[in-house]
């Protein structure tokens, strides 16, 4: 059956622009770091895909190394894209990146001129794309000089290659260096995407300030912590939850009683507000509208309505702030 999208699926979404450009973000994003691998069933990739769709969720995140294994996020993605999304293409933010890992070889990891150039172009044959909406550099290259990077960046955009490019991972100082750089070639820097939640806040020493300074938009990876900041681990460490599976992003050890206990505090609270610890979580990361958009996981399309769903209560009053900040900064 041909899909066709949701007629009603702008009347929900909130749309926020991204920095000082003219491209607005919806305010959750659909990353497809997990999930859209050879290691899970495209049926269900494309399921998440047309649900997250459906409720106004038009910008897709992707990296050239999602999987598992590297590049098979953006295979299949690609395939669901061509059978089911190509009358919507302009309806979309796609976005991708380089910077880690992806093949062999000195010409397969970092910076570089050469490594951006082809990994883009690997990354758009796997889409079946012209160009993406958004071409990140994944993380700070130690050896490369900055400018090279970003020369690379701007090469691309004049290329047509991709509409807008950004930053991940970099920390506040060496990020104003860049964004300056690209406004001198002439391609601003619309975004940045760091890892920000709660349990992870360091955005708000100083890269936040940069980024609302030079106008550059921002989008959270991370948003739960890893699932840490939802209902999963209030009574423990569930068999089938990532923390029990090995996973090198989070373990056991990370999750210690005392953060346990922070969490239970979070979850009472959210409670109250009337609504899910994650969607407190994804309201929190957005408050004060310094963040544009939160990328989230998915792994069920209840997980997307949750999501969406926070934006119905996602503003703090002082006293719930004030509570808040107590508990975060209790934490060891």
């Amino acid at each position: 059956m041909v899909y066709q999208a949701d007629p009603a699926r702008y009347q929900t979404m909130e749309y926020r622009r991204c920095g000082q450009s003219g491209l607005k973000l919806p305010a959750v994003s659909l990353g497809l770091w997990h999930n859209f691998g050879d290691a899970t069933l495209v049926e269900k990739s494309r399921q998440l895909l047309q649900h997250a769709f459906d409720l106004g969720i038009t910008h897709f995140d992707l990296a050239n190394n999602y999987g598992p294994p590297p590049g098979s996020a953006e295979s299949n993605f690609g395939r669901i894209l061509r059978e089911d999304f190509l009358p919507y293409r302009d309806e979309l933010i796609i976005s991708s990146k380089a910077g880690y890992t992806m093949w062999d070889g000195p010409y397969g990891d970092w910076g570089s001129r050469k490594y951006l150039i082809s990994s883009l172009d690997q990354s758009l044959k796997r889409m079946g794309l012209e160009y993406v909406d958004i071409f990140y550099h994944h993380r700070p290259d130690p050896e490369t000089p900055l400018v090279e990077t970003m020369r690379a960046l701007d090469h691309l955009v004049r290329q047509g290659k991709a509409l807008y490019v950004g930053l991940s991972n970099y920390p506040a100082d060496l990020a104003r260096q860049a964004i300056e750089i690209l406004d001198d070639l002439g391609t601003p820097c619309l975004i940045h995407q760091p890892k920000y939640s709660m349990f992870e806040g360091w955005v708000e020493g100083g890269l936040l300030d940069v980024l609302q300074e030079k106008g550059v938009g921002s989008i959270a990876f991370s948003p739960l912590a890893g699932g840490l900041l939802t209902d999963r681990y209030l009574n423990g460490i569930p068999p089938d939850s990532r923390a029990a599976s090995g996973s090198r992003f989070l373990n056991p050890e990370q999750i210690t009683e005392a953060k346990v206990d922070i969490i239970r505090q979070l979850n009472a609270l959210a409670e109250k507000r009337g609504q899910k610890l994650s969607q407190m979580a994804l309201a929190w990361v957005l408050r004060g509208d310094r963040v544009t958009s939160v990328l989230i996981g998915a792994s069920k399309t209840a997980q997307l309505d949750d999501a969406v769903g926070m934006l119905q209560n996602r503003h703090f009053s002082e006293q719930e702030c004030a509570t808040i900040d107590a508990l975060l900064n209790s934490i060891d």
